[in-house]
């Protein structure tokens, strides 16, 4: 059953744009946010040795970064593979 479409509304506004902008909004707060973090969190080393990343930290870092990118590229092969076998 094939419903109609609705009718086109009058004035030539849709809604989708007031959610568009809101999203578009959202997401602008949210990186100016990580970005104001990253400022002051890259500065927060430099004048005290004592709060400096230590090897154990860098060596932390690259692990979990190493972890990530293998269990993202994992999971998105089996999503290709699934789909090429038709599982999905």
């Amino acid at each position: 059953m094939n419903e109609p479409a609705p009718p086109p509304d009058p004035t030539g506004r849709s809604r989708a744009p007031v959610g568009t902008w809101l999203t578009l909004g959202v997401l602008g707060v949210l990186l100016a946010f990580a970005l104001i973090i990253l400022y002051v969190g890259w500065g927060m080393g430099d004048d005290d040795p004592a709060h400096a990343m230590t090897t154990t930290g860098y060596v932390a870092m690259a692990f979990g970064i190493m972890a990530t990118l293998v269990l993202g590229v994992g999971l998105m092969a089996l999503v290709f593979w699934s789909n090429r076998t038709g599982r999905d």
